[in-house]
């Protein structure tokens, strides 16, 4: 039996009958959850929330993360009713072409949206990563009475979210790391898209969070306001375990023949039953998206409120700043997203006579330097750190505290807690490229993720997420051909980079050396457009020698001419990437001792590449010359757009095989032999 109190329903009414009349003018959307869910939200963000609805980026608000995307108006309505930069002409657009409040949040559009969601399971997983970055940020930063890092991470989430693999990874991480700041609000509604839960998920989610060693809270009614309230107050005080509030909701709440049905999921009630709604929960009939003064005076408390709230933070942090100036300097930049002046400084260099390295262990010496000059880099694998060399050697595990980590074979730090750098995701590729889109979103950050490159398929979802929501992720992405050898074709990427290169947004890159890499970490630690993905081998690979060729900043351009035999233009172009270009710069000697002029092209990113001026593109690829041939250990499909139909391409037409990776470049026809005969077939 609900407990809400009239003027409570009231506000509660606002918020369900503006989703429903917006999804109606729309024509389309999803009113069943914003009317379901519409107590508890009102619950959140009027009694808990922390949060400045006239700042939105205050660094230490509450976060709120709509999982369940689909039920965007819910955000929307809480957001324009609290006092956020959202108009109701912005409501009554709903989904229209340029306004701020699309069918699914778009990350700060409109303002107070922290995180693009939509595909299920992703914003609860982000949310993982948020939670993360309090956590580590408050262990760092935080002094006794001086808690300038001090905020809750919550979701709304859905019956869907719980369903998808990503969630299960995430939350079984987060309970593991203790996050007690992170709160999950679940509108168990038991209805999704094309029916009832009962079809296909009938598992006692609450014993599932119980194993996964969260706090787990049920209630029976979803419109008790009291009881919700009391179950989110219960949950903020079990700060050594993340919180999972079950509660049972009617989706399409008031809809007399749709609610509780998938006709109310994802489609507007229509004009008939949307009227039959309002009847039956007292609500008038017209107009339409109506807010009753006493209401949007009430909930417009919050800007009152959150002004006060943030005024009393910086009074803290005034505090702080005068008795640790130098963490506070440090804090501000790093939450500016600043880097400190000289960070390049520290980039290694590898001279001509060094040995052969491959271009996963150059990474590594990138790492340890920049990791002393950046405190902000943070980051870890999916249980790969000793083959992806991506640990920061004596930073310390990010585990929950107190758990001491000495006797455990591979940590790095006597004692666990939040201060470590080295985040142990365990194999969890998925969740790991979510946490770190949180951890970039909460900000504060510079994160990096790693695993096989062949790998990164499971990680695609989050990783697309990353680049339209432009965040400045790393991924580091090692064995990258059929060059790792002996694992065989399961673990050797064939059509993964230029799957990679398919996303918008998303800088890939595929170095060709230890210098090459050097570059390639100082370009991705400058973009702060979007993730950025290194391309890495096992192998080792000679480091060329830059007294007799260009230097390596040419891979800032994206490509370059790394060696020409003349003068004059070339009578063909040999274009590779990463390990290849060696195979390529030793093709094309043997050819110059023919009479051949050639040119050989390092091409390892595309996307940079593309961002330079025509008249430098053109100085690097000839439009005249078109006998090319393109060098790279993956599939061929792509290299037309930098060869043209009328050249070659060296590249795989199917899967790798077991042997070592010497044996696996010959047999399949990476050879300097192989692309100089090859090329000899363009020359008329």
């Amino acid at each position: 039996m609900t407990k809400e109190e009239p003027f409570e329903q009231k506000c509660i009414n606002t918020i369900r009958f503006l989703a429903a009349d917006a999804v109606e003018k729309a024509k389309s959307g999803h009113p069943g959850m914003p009317m379901g869910a519409a107590a508890m939200a009102y619950t959140l963000w009027r009694h808990h929330l922390k949060h400045n609805p006239a700042n939105p980026q205050w660094v230490d608000r509450d976060r709120v993360v709509l999982s369940a995307g689909h039920a965007s108006m819910l955000l929307y309505a809480m957001l324009h009713l609290t006092g956020y930069d959202v108009s109701l002409d912005d409501i009554k657009d709903f989904r229209q072409w340029g306004s701020k409040t699309p069918g699914h949040p778009e990350r700060h559009h409109p303002p107070g949206c922290e995180v693009t969601t939509g595909p299920l399971g992703q914003g609860l997983a982000t949310a993982v990563g948020m939670a993360v970055a309090e956590a580590h940020l408050a262990a760092k930063y935080n002094r006794p009475r001086q808690n300038i890092v001090n905020h809750f991470t919550y979701v709304l989430a859905s019956d869907g979210d719980m369903m998808e693999g990503v969630t299960a990874e995430a939350c079984s991480l987060a309970g593991h790391l203790g996050l007690g700041k992170l709160i999950v609000l679940y509108d168990e509604n038991g209805v999704c898209l094309a029916g009832s839960t009962a079809l296909s998920f009938t598992e006692d989610v609450g014993r599932r969070f119980e194993a996964y060693g969260w706090h787990v809270q049920k209630l029976a009614d979803g419109n008790d306001t009291e009881a919700i309230d009391k179950a989110i107050e219960e949950a903020k005080g079990d700060t050594e375990r993340p919180s999972v509030i079950c509660i049972r909701t009617t989706i399409g709440y008031g809809a007399p023949h749709k609610q509780e049905t998938s006709d109310a999921h994802g489609s507007p009630l229509g004009p008939d039953e949307l009227l039959a709604a309002k009847k039956q929960l007292g609500w008038p009939a017209e107009p339409a998206f109506l807010i009753p003064e006493d209401v949007s005076a009430h909930l417009r408390e919050c800007v009152t409120e959150g002004k006060k709230r943030e005024q009393a933070w910086k009074k803290i942090f005034g505090d702080y700043a005068a008795k640790n100036p130098d963490s506070a300097r440090e804090f501000q930049r790093i939450m500016a997203g600043q880097k400190p002046e000289g960070w390049e400084d520290a980039l290694p260099v590898f001279p001509d006579d060094s040995k052969d390295i491959a271009t996963r262990k150059a990474s590594e010496g990138v790492l340890q330097a920049l990791a002393h000059v950046l405190p902000e880099l943070m980051g870890g694998s999916a249980d790969l750190n000793p083959s992806t060399f991506t640990w920061l050697k004596g930073l310390g595990d990010f585990q929950k505290p107190g758990s001491g980590g000495s006797a455990i074979q591979g940590t790095t730090g006597s004692d666990w807690s939040y201060t470590g750098r080295n985040i142990h995701f365990g194999v969890r590729e998925h969740a790991m490229a979510a946490v770190v889109n949180g951890m970039a979103i909460h900000g504060g950050f510079i994160p990096y993720a790693s695993t096989f490159l062949t790998f990164c398929d499971y990680m695609r979802p989050s990783m697309r997420l990353a680049a339209l929501m432009g965040l400045p992720v790393i991924y580091v992405f090692t064995h990258d051909s059929i060059g790792l050898g002996e694992d065989g074709p399961t673990h050797q990427p064939i059509e993964q980079v230029m799957n990679l290169r398919a996303v918008p947004n998303l800088t890939v890159i595929r170095p060709a050396d230890a210098n090459e890499t050097v570059e390639a970490w100082r370009c991705a630690l400058q973009n702060q457009t979007g993730p950025t993905a290194l391309i890495l081998t096992r192998q080792n690979l000679p480091v060329i020698k830059r007294s007799e060729f260009p230097p390596a900043t040419g891979l800032r351009k994206g490509g370059y001419s790394l060696w020409d035999s003349s003068t004059i233009l070339p009578q063909l172009i040999i274009l590779a990437t990463g390990s290849e270009v060696s195979i390529a710069l030793e093709a094309a000697q043997k050819l110059f001792k023919e009479g051949i002029r050639v040119r050989v092209v390092s091409l390892p990113s595309w996307e940079l590449f593309e961002l330079q001026p025509a008249e430098y593109r053109e100085s690097v690829l000839p439009a005249s010359v078109r006998a090319r041939i393109s060098v790279e250990a993956g599939v061929r499909i792509g290299w037309e757009r930098h060869v043209g139909f009328d050249g070659l391409m060296v590249g795989m037409d199917g899967f790798g095989a077991s042997a070592p990776a010497k044996v696996l470049f010959e047999k399949f026809g990476f050879t300097a032999e192989k692309v100089a005969a090859l090329a000899k077939t363009l020359i008329k």
